[in-house]
């Protein structure tokens, strides 16, 4: 498991990159490349909120960075900010000057804080796995609903008539995901593009699905965690977590 100081340096360079190419974080599938805004000043930025008190390029970026480290200690978890001593250590980094802490401590430190947080994530993992199995027991007793042997539900919305994909092909879709409370976490629909990939380029519960789908099908598929992102969190998806999504297969590569 990665540890929090090398988080931290993760999280600086996520925020860089993000920052760069547009103040967005890249969502799970390709999106149109996201284009700069024209200045004519490279060390101020223009911006809509006038009373805005960050207005240089440096400014805006030291706040990104630290709000993205900010949110992913928030989202490791196992850790109390101490803010006084985070920005002393941080002006020592910042400095060129070693630790005042001595090695030994620090990575004790580390290791206790890593600790805690693998328990919170197997606390939050075991309740949403609850939350989910309760979920596909509902789910599966609705009239429409196919249960496959693999435990991946699916609902035909539309019956397509084209041919079905195999392992070795590349599809066209449309599609949208939410979490079981409705919380959308992806959605191609909303970006308003389809996306392509390879059969076999995604979570197992589609790679099994997309070869059931003929051209032309819309499917409502419930997926279990085993078939999704399992025990992990990833992204705005927690731990343990029932995937549904609407999928419109649209063509055969």
């Amino acid at each position: 498991m990665i540890s929090f100081r090398t988080l931290s340096c993760a999280a600086v360079s996520a925020s860089l990159l993000m920052f760069a190419a547009g103040c967005s974080p890249a969502p799970t599938t390709e999106t149109a490349d996201a284009q700069p805004a024209e200045t004519t000043n490279t060390d101020t930025m223009s911006s809509d909120d006038s009373s805005s008190s960050y207005q240089s390029v440096d400014q805006v970026v030291s706040y990104g960075v630290g709000h993205n480290m900010a949110m992913s200690i928030v989202r490791q978890g196992g850790l109390e900010v101490d803010l006084e001593a985070f920005t002393a250590g941080f002006k020592e980094g910042l400095a060129g000057n070693p630790p005042a802490i001595p090695e030994a401590d620090l990575q004790a430190a580390f290791a206790e804080v890593q600790t805690r947080a693998q328990a919170a994530a197997a606390e939050a993992a075991a309740a949403s796995s609850a939350v989910s199995d309760a979920y596909l027991e509902s789910n599966k007793a609705k009239p429409g609903i196919t249960t496959t042997e693999s435990g991946l539900q699916y609902e035909v919305i539309t019956a397509g008539t084209g041919a079905k994909p195999t392992a070795e092909n590349t599809v066209e879709v449309h599609y949208h995901g939410t979490l079981v409370d409705g919380t959308v976490f992806d959605s191609s629909v909303d970006r308003g593009e389809t996306i392509e990939f390879p059969v076999t380029g995604v979570i197992q519960g589609w790679v099994e699905a997309l070869q059931l789908m003929s051209v032309g099908d819309k499917w409502r598929l419930t997926v279990p965690p085993a078939l999704g992102y399992g025990d992990r969190a990833t992204g705005a998806i927690p731990a343990g977590s029932v995937l549904i999504f609407e999928v419109e297969l649209i063509s055969i590569k």
